[in-house]
């Protein structure tokens, strides 16, 4: 009679569900295969010996466990690593300046406001209006005819009136005319870098912005 798996499991002094719960995981070891392999064979009934594919699909299963197996391992080493690399990357930042979305600027004491617009179509009328905390626009860059692209943008921090505004974070509004429509943009922001954090779960390496919120490592665009 043909040994069935659970008592060939149960020859090889190995447990099973049916049997008891163990607090800990046993792993199936190329040793013990080898060994119910062979208790299989042993076993099997001579006038109904195992079928060729019966045969080479248990292989199969047995190879396919052991290979997911060494695949995670492996994943996880070659993911610990990415994400080493990616921290010492992201600490040589501090102290630089990079390109990032969003729609908040700062305006500092000793540099600039910059950054550029997304322009997915040419327009002949692209404006930058800058923002102060109230929503009242301060300023407005007006950069005229442009072709489709990332169009850059930069402000001193001079008002209309020739003084200079306080220094501290506005906001960025672009808008273009499109089709014979007024459309928003999207727009990246130049700054400068502060710190460097491990993110937890989903969020990654952060980077920690002079006056502005973190940004995920990732979403660097350019570094200056």
């Amino acid at each position: 009679m043909a040994i069935s798996a659970i008592e060939t499991f149960q020859n090889l002094g190995l447990t099973t569900s049916a049997d008891k719960v163990e607090p800990a995981t046993q792993e199936l070891g190329q040793e013990q295969f080898l060994k119910l392999l062979t208790t299989q064979l042993t076993h099997q009934d001579p006038n109904k010996p195992m079928e060729n594919g019966d045969f080479l699909a248990q292989m199969a299963q047995f190879s396919t466990v052991e290979g997911i197996g060494e695949l995670n391992e492996s994943f996880s080493e070659f993911a610990s690593s990415i994400s080493s690399g990616q921290s010492l990357q992201a600490a040589t930042l501090v102290g630089q300046s990079v390109l990032v979305p969003g729609n908040e600027a700062l305006m500092s004491l000793t540099k600039g406001m910059t950054g550029e617009v997304v322009l997915n179509d040419s327009t002949s009328n692209l404006k930058v209006n800058i923002l102060d905390s109230n929503g009242q626009t301060v300023k407005t860059l007006n950069l005229g005819r442009q072709d489709q692209g990332n169009i850059a943008f930069e402000w001193d921090g001079l008002l209309e009136d020739g003084t200079y505004t306080d220094p501290g974070v506005y906001r960025i509004r672009a808008e273009a005319e499109i089709g014979g429509n007024n459309t928003i943009l999207q727009t990246f922001v130049n700054a400068d870098v502060e710190s460097v954090a491990l993110g937890r779960g989903n969020d990654g390496i952060q980077l920690g912005l002079a006056g502005l919120d973190n940004v995920n490592f990732n979403e660097v665009k350019k570094i200056f």
